[in-house]
């Protein structure tokens, strides 16, 4: 179901990733909605700054200006604040990561995106919840697939300052840095390094080299053992080991629902995969990793995510 935006006042913040990734594009952005509606632009430098940038928006729409993991963020907030199902979101999507926002009908492209947020209509969407008030928009995938951004720390409570382009071994740098050259490199006195020549001496050359290689988490595991339950029916036991689980919305005729794809592990001939569709899904057994959208997150034992219908209101472009 698809409805007009209730305001035409806005509250735009901009993510610092997408500033420090492709400012062009988030100028133009900026410049597109300021034209056509009245604006209020905000630069969160922090997650907290973010979230109190969001909490005071008032009557004004949210429009949050960067990737798939600032969305992320802002409905996650939103739900948390039990204010989703009152609010109309919108995104410019502008970045790293995007598929998330592109897969659930956002334009590609500032412009494209931006006249969506002023001339588009409301969309509502489904909603993934889990039991510890986390939200998945898209997929979830389980256990989490490596990919090349899986670098530590893995923590994903701060996801501005791991892309902070600053020099790591600047100790004006990002705090999440500063902390990781302590845990690396032991703790003893600095050494000034004498070089031949002179126009390389430098203060910063007394503090430990930061690593070449980026320190990678380790690889997931193997097949895991899990019961899956889908809306309180065992689709697949501690028993027989998985290769992996994937949770994705279902079809538009299926609305309210969930597609659970369950793939066994199997010696010699391929095992079919399990399939059922349902509300509610739980996950329990060995520690398991899992992707949700752009992030990964675990390990836990047992977690259940619940659908609810309709709780995700965004602005998309008219059908």
């Amino acid at each position: 179901m698809a409805t007009s935006p209730t305001s035409g006042q806005l509250l735009v913040i901009i993510d610092p990733v997408a500033r420090r990734t492709d400012g062009e594009s988030v100028r133009i952005a900026k410049d597109v909605l300021s034209a056509g509606a009245s604006t209020k632009v905000c630069l969160p430098d922090s997650p907290e700054e973010f979230a109190r940038a969001l909490t005071r928006r008032g009557s004004r729409r949210p429009v949050v200006i960067g990737d798939d993991r600032a969305l992320t963020r802002a409905v996650t907030l939103l739900h948390r604040q039990r204010a989703l199902t009152a609010c109309v979101l919108s995104v410019v999507p502008v970045g790293g990561s995007l598929s998330v926002a592109h897969a659930l009908g956002v334009p590609t492209g500032a412009v494209a995106a931006a006249r969506a947020v002023l001339d588009g209509a409301e969309r509502r969407l489904d909603l993934l919840v889990d039991d510890s008030d986390g939200v998945v928009l898209g997929s979830l995938r389980i256990p989490a697939p490596p990919t090349a951004g899986d670098t530590l720390p893995t923590d994903a409570s701060d996801p501005y300052d791991p892309s902070d382009p600053s020099d790591p071994s600047d100790p004006s740098g990002p705090p999440w840095l500063r902390s990781l050259v302590r845990t690396l490199v032991p703790a003893r006195p600095y050494r000034s390094v004498r070089h031949a020549h002179p126009s390389r001496h430098s203060s910063r050359h007394s503090l430990p080299s930061w690593p070449s290689r980026p320190v990678t988490a380790p690889p997931p595991p193997g097949p895991a053992r899990l019961r899956i339950e889908v809306d309180g029916a065992t689709l697949i036991d501690l028993d027989q080991p998985v290769e992996t689980v994937s949770v994705t919305p279902g079809a538009p005729a299926t609305a309210g629902t969930v597609k659970v794809v369950v793939r066994p592990s199997s010696v010699g001939a391929e095992a079919a995969p399990l399939q059922a569709y349902g509300r509610t899904v739980t996950v329990s057994g060995a520690d398991f990793h899992y992707r949700a959208d752009a992030a990964a997150a675990g390990p836990v034992r047992r977690r259940t995510w619940t659908v609810r219908e309709g709780a995700l209101g965004l602005m998309l472009p008219v059908r």
